[in-house]
């Protein structure tokens, strides 16, 4: 409740190195990326028990850059694939790789060429209801990228598990909105739309509706009151905080309401997700 200090019900998991990724298995088990030190966690069993997967070792942490997110193949009980997403020396990708019983399996690259750098790298994974992979990028320190439809930065990318542009894509590339600044948190609702927070710039952070080749605006506009934004040809926010109450990370949706974590704002938003106007 506001005005008191949060109530820890339990402690997971501790020791971690900059924990930054997390998907569950279909047992229930998680997997866990640390940004920094390029390990792949497996959290397992009622007592959570903490063990090493194994490194990606073509991770090159450098600020913000690093392991980022992870997404667990739909087909998992088939195929046993992780997905990442990783700062290399040369670019960010996503790669994936199989789990054994000793770890995992040998790397192979799904998409590649994505621009890095040392802030906003985006790095969300997150598996549609469609079966495809939505990808989150950011536009690397450099605002321009986000507007230049031939980049892949500064966008949310939607493409097949073996890394191809989506059937149904709106600009014949893998890229499906455009106009992001910072994209830290995926989420599906019950209905299938998809929900991206954002990390905004001096003004606000933003919580957006994602819609097939929808324009979000950065750096032409950032967290502008609904309806201001459209009538200038970008989407509105469905919902903006100031800087200081948010700098959001990830977003999960469970029973109407999401719930949008604040890094900067050391709190827990939940937001229902009714979208307005709609």
């Amino acid at each position: 409740r506001a005005g008191r200090p949060p109530k820890v019900v339990d402690t997971v998991a501790t020791g971690l190195e900059v924990p930054w990724g997390l998907a569950f298995l279909p047992d229930g088990d998680a997997v866990v990326t640390e940004r920094m030190s390029g390990r792949v966690l497996l959290l397992s069993g009622p007592r959570h028990r903490v063990s090493e997967l194994g490194t990606i070792d073509i991770t090159e942490p450098n600020v913000e850059a690093g392991l980022l997110g992870v997404a667990v193949s739909p087909d998992f009980d088939r195929d046993r694939l992780l997905y990442f997403y990783v700062s290399t020396a040369e670019d960010n990708r996503v790669v994936r790789a199989p789990l054994r019983r000793a770890g995992l399996g040998e790397l192979e690259e799904v998409l590649t060429g994505i621009p890095n750098g040392f802030l906003h790298d985006g790095g969300r994974l997150l598996f549609g209801p469609d079966g495809l992979l939505y990808v989150s990028t950011g536009e690397i320190g450099e605002p321009a990228l986000a507007q230049d439809g031939d980049s892949l930065a500064g966008k949310i990318l939607r493409i097949t598990p073996d890394g191809d542009p989506a059937p149904g894509n709106p600009f014949d590339s893998p890229v499906w909105s455009w106009g992001h600044r910072n994209v830290q948190g995926l989420a599906f609702d019950d209905d299938g739309r998809l929900w991206a927070s954002e990390f905004g710039d001096s003004s606000f952070d933003e919580l957006n509706l994602i819609e097939k080749g929808a324009n979000y605006g950065w750096p032409e506009v950032e967290g502008m009151p609904q309806g201001s934004q459209t009538d200038l040809g970008f989407a509105d926010p469905q919902a903006t905080w100031d800087v200081a109450e948010a700098s959001p990370s990830g977003l999960a949706f469970t029973d109407g309401y999401l719930y949008l974590a604040a890094l900067r704002g050391e709190r827990l938003w939940r937001i229902p997700g009714t979208p307005q106007g709609g």
